[in-house]
C-alpha cells in the first residue's frame, strides 16, 4: 500500500470520528524514522481506537501503539506513517508542528 493511501485512510478515520485541527506533515526527506506523521487532539483514547479499529478493517495493523495507559499522547506507528493523538495541552507543549516545521505540511481539507 502506497504512503497517500494510508495517509488519507488514517485522515479520514479521525475526521469521521470528529477529530479536531488535523495536521499531517511530510518528513521523508527529514528523518528514517518514517514518511509521514500526523495528529489530532481530541478524545484521545477513543480516536485512537477508533483509528486503528477502521484500518484493521481494511487489514492494516500498526507495528506498535506507545502512551495508551496516560491517555494524554498516543503514538500509534504504522512504519512509514505515524498517527500522534494529543490532548490538547500535551499537544501545545511538545507543538511537534514547530520542531518538523521544515516538512511539507499537507491540505487534509479535501
Amino acid at each position: 500500500m502506497e504512503n497517500n493511501d494510508l495517509v488519507t485512510r488514517v485522515v479520514t478515520s479521525l475526521d469521521k470520528h470528529k477529530a479536531d485541527d488535523i495536521q499531517v506533515i511530510q518528513v521523508t526527506e527529514l528523518t528514517s524514522l518514517g514518511d509521514y506523521f500526523g495528529s489530532s487532539n481530541t478524545q484521545v483514547k477513543s480516536l485512537a481506537d477508533y483509528v486503528e479499529y477502521d484500518l484493521s478493517q481494511q487489514g492494516i495493523q500498526p507495528l506498535r501503539v506507545e502512551g495508551y495507559s496516560s491517555a494524554s499522547w498516543i503514538l500509534i506507528d504504522y512504519g512509514s506513517v505515524m498517527v500522534h493523538v494529543f490532548r490538547e495541552d500535551t499537544r501545545q507543549f511538545y507543538d511537534l508542528e514547530r520542531l518538523w516545521k521544515d516538512g511539507r505540511q499537507l491540505d487534509v481539507q479535501e
